[in-house]
């Protein structure tokens, strides 16, 4: 009983010293206190293809598989202040081909976020995503999530910052969708996420990667067991205040709306470039 005593006190402690520096630290920075952070992403797919067409062999669907993990490994800039952020893909010299052929299949890319800009606002917990799906512009206008985090007294250093553990449970709906002999299915499972985060009340912003946020100090780094972040860079601008403009093009839908219409667009895709000779395709949605 002791120890357990012992270690609870010691977990107190350490929350309490994390909040105390997120608080000393934002009386430092102030109102202007902002800066950017870069992160890599990349995310484990499990597409899978399979066909009764003549040269579709296992290899062929060994390279579109590294195909499509390579389109996954992109480097993002996170720019922030205390209340808002734009999350958008640093520009490449040479922007990426939408549409690759590996050995005689194709290879299309959309729906993935590509020059996509997501303006998050903590303060009046919203954000809009300016984002294009098959060369339409949507944005999407919706509340930030309220994630129950549970803390934890863990630490470990991301470069030269020390962060700490906090973990997410959540159920998610991962939509399964074939076309196997010109007959289009569906199959939707029920899976249990744990997402693990690390963050650091050295950077006093409630703020992270992507749609992740709500924890007193900047997201480092976020793995759901499918999907890594990782932050490689944090530049902090004690007195400058960054442009961070909120997105205002596209038709304006609803989260909900967009993936209901992703959905929509992905069977299309599948019911075009189907196998005449009842090959089939599998894709899975979701999370």
């Amino acid at each position: 009983m002791l120890i357990k005593n012992k270690k609870r006190n010691l977990y107190n402690m350490r929350i309490a010293i994390s909040a105390l520096v997120v608080m000393i630290s934002f009386s430092i920075y102030g109102q202007n206190f902002s800066g950017k952070a870069i992160y890599k992403t990349s995310r484990k797919t499990s597409f899978n293809v399979k066909t009764g067409n003549p040269g579709m062999d296992d290899k062929m669907a060994e390279e579109i598989k590294k195909k499509i993990q390579k389109m996954n490994q992109r480097t993002f800039e996170l720019i922030f202040d205390k209340n808002t952020s734009t999350y958008k893909e640093k520009a490449k010299l040479a922007a990426p081909n939408p549409k690759a052929r590996v050995g005689g299949a194709m290879v299309m890319s959309f729906g993935t976020g590509v020059g996509s800009t997501l303006y998050k606002n903590l303060s009046e917990k919203r954000y809009v995503n300016e984002t294009e799906l098959l060369s339409k512009r949507f944005l999407i206008k919706d509340t930030l999530t309220n994630y129950n985090w549970k803390l934890s007294a863990e630490t470990k250093n991301i470069g030269n910052y020390i962060c700490y553990k906090a973990t997410f449970t959540r159920e998610v709906e991962n939509v399964k969708m074939s076309f196997v002999n010109g007959e289009a299915k569906e199959e939707k499972k029920m899976e249990t996420i744990v997402t693990t985060a690390w963050y650091t009340p050295q950077v006093p912003v409630g703020n992270g990667p992507a749609n992740w946020q709500g924890l007193p100090g900047l997201i480092l780094e976020i793995n759901d067991g499918r999907s890594l972040i990782v932050c490689t860079e944090v530049i902090l601008n004690n007195g400058e205040r960054l442009s961070l403009e909120e997105p205002s093009k596209g038709k304006v839908v609803t989260q909900a709306a967009y993936e209901k219409i992703s959905r929509e667009k992905t069977k299309e895709m599948m019911e075009r470039f189907k196998s005449r000779k009842g090959g089939g395709m599998k894709i899975q949605l979701g999370g």
